[in-house]
Formats: structure tokens, sequence, C-alpha cells
């Protein structure tokens, strides 16, 4: 069996591999996204995620029989891309900008073997925000702690981040940021996992 590595330090991208059964080792990338984001900032948001995941898988050193998987996931907003939120602070503000709109999840994948990019999946998600009070917004800053700057939305949707939301149209997974079914069928045809 090949072995597969994630260059990804996020824990929901992790586990959701783990829940289905799939065995990885977790490597991160430390690459600096800032720079591709601002070399390529003109690149569509879907386009921009894939190259972000492929940066990623390229910088993990990995022997020759593994398979690296990189994701990125960017949000978009009425023609505008954002990151994670640094502060609580910014989370609020990017909460409340959300508030009473749809924005897209752009995520994407790369996979790499012997440095060479082998496979690239791009998913966009539409999540509507419902118009939530103040007070739901206070709340939900006191009990959603770390899940307010571990996610590009400022939200857990597997978790209390549900109750942000009116509609969604777009896969479970891939609003979490790993569209699992496309990485179950590459991880299939590459060795990871039976066939």
């Amino acid at each position: 069996m090949t072995r597969l590595i994630l260059a990804s330090g996020s824990g929901i991208r992790r586990q959701i591999l783990e829940n289905a059964g799939v065995t990885l080792s977790v490597q991160t990338s430390g690459v600096d996204e800032e720079a591709i984001k601002a070399e390529w900032s003109a690149m569509p948001p879907s386009g921009l995620a894939v190259m972000l995941a492929e940066a990623k898988a390229k910088a993990v050193p990995a022997p020759d029989d593994a398979l690296v998987l990189g994701a990125d996931q960017i949000l978009g907003l009425e023609g505008r891309m954002y990151d994670k939120a640094w502060t609580k602070d910014e989370a609020r503000a990017r909460l409340q900008s959300l508030r009473g709109k749809t924005h897209i999840l752009h995520s994407g994948l790369a996979a790499v073997r012997k440095g060479e990019t082998i496979w690239t999946h791009a998913e966009d998600s539409h999540l509507s925000v419902r118009d939530f009070s103040d007070t739901f917004l206070d709340h939900y800053m006191n009990i959603a702690g770390a899940e307010l700057t571990a996610s590009v939305g400022a939200y857990a949707f597997e978790g209390m981040g549900a109750q942000l939301f009116e509609k969604i149209n777009g896969d479970y997974y891939a609003i979490l940021g790993l569209p699992l079914l496309p990485v179950l069928d590459l991880l299939r045809r590459e060795g990871v996992i039976p066939a």
C-alpha cells in the first residue's frame, strides 16, 4: 500500500480521513500562503485554492512511495476573498459581514507523488447565512472559542456553527474543507486504500 501524507494541520481534515478508515500521517508544509496569494491575486478563488493546495503538497518532503495530499479553502463574498480571522474581534466582524448573505467556500485539493502533481480537484459550496440576532452572535462568540480563528468563515459547520445558516448548496465534507468522495476515489486509484 502507498503511504498517505496530509500536508495540512487541519484537525477536521485529518478526522474526516481517519473516520473514513484512511491511515495517514500529517506533515505541515510551512509555505508562505500570503506570498502566493499576493503573486496570484488576479486568479479566480477556486484556482487559487488549488494552487495553494499544490504548493503545500509540493513543499512536504516525502519518500517516493508516498502520496502527499494538500488542501486549502478560500471564502468568497461579494467579489472579495477572505482568509482565516486572526483575532476574536476580526471573527466577529467576519460573521457580521456574512449575516443575511450567501458566500462561497472554494475548496482546492492537490495530490503530489515524487514531487509531481498527479491530481487536482476544485469544489465550490454556497452557504446562506441567516439574519441572526446580535444576541445569538454574542452567545455564539462566547461558546465557539478556538473555532472562531480555526476556519476561514469563523465557524465550525460541523458543530454549533451550523446554527448560523438557513441554507447550503454543496457537499458537507467540502464545506468542512475536504471533499471526501473525490479523495477516496483518488486514494483507491493510487493504492492508498483497497479498491
